[in-house]
């Protein structure tokens, strides 16, 4: 484990800047601490978890578009409003990873592209050999994950789930659990197959503020288990 903390750094907040106490899963939070490579951020849309992975992101230098430290180029969603608020506490400190957005994945896809013009053998090289807009969605996010994520760092990944069929989902955890020992992964995930991992760290965003929660516990493992179980009624009082 790489990463082993973040201390909010609140007397940097003023009345321009208050995001962090606007956050219920950050208000009145202090530090946070990881305890194992594998953390899983959970919880509904909103409530912080794509915000505070941006911030980590940003603090590692990677690029907050999506990327790496040395992926330059930028688009229009990107941001890490908490960046400058937050502290990372290392042991060690580690410059490779990765930070995957996968609501920006095609615009690095294309960015690579762009690069490969010029030297695309080794431009294509640690994603697969060839250019992830000439793979399917799924079968690009397993390239990367595969190819590039076959180093020592940390890897943070905003709903890798979003390319991935449920199958894929299994295989992406047997690449996980392949790396593990030399990676630290950090995820924010809707998934309940990823956050099945074993041993991992779940953080529920849910919560105010964010505390650690068991994987039955999680309304993601909740609702699906109840639908499929009882599929029917789930239906019948969802259109009533």
């Amino acid at each position: 484990m790489y990463l082993r903390s973040i201390t909010f750094l609140k007397n940097k907040i003023s009345k321009e800047n208050y995001f962090l106490s606007s956050i219920p899963a950050l208000k009145g939070l202090e530090t946070l601490s990881f305890r194992g490579n594998v953390t899983f951020f959970v919880g509904e849309n909103g409530t912080g978890k794509s915000t505070l992975l941006e911030a980590i992101a940003y603090n590692c230098g990677f690029n907050v578009s999506g990327g790496g430290r040395n992926n330059k180029y930028e688009v229009d969603s990107s941001s890490a409003a908490l960046g400058d608020f937050i502290k990372l506490s290392w042991s060690p400190k580690v410059t490779t990873g990765f930070f995957l957005r996968a609501e920006t994945f095609y615009s690095f896809a294309s960015y690579l592209d762009r690069l490969a013009e010029d030297d695309p053998k080794n431009t294509y090289k640690p994603y697969g050999g060839r250019s992830l807009h000439k793979q399917s969605h799924g079968e690009s996010f397993l390239a990367l994950f595969t190819n590039r994520f076959g180093i020592k760092g940390i890897y943070l990944l905003d709903e890798p789930e979003a390319a991935l069929s449920p199958t894929r989902q299994l295989s992406f955890l047997r690449i996980m659990k392949e790396l593990e020992k030399e990676a630290q992964f950090i995820i924010a995930t809707h998934s309940p197959i990823i956050s099945a991992y074993p041993g991992a760290q779940i953080l529920n965003f849910d919560a105010s503020p964010v505390a650690e929660i068991n994987y039955e516990d999680t309304s993601h493992y909740l609702l699906t288990k109840g639908f499929l179980e009882n599929r029917s009624l789930f239906l019948r009082r969802l259109f009533e």
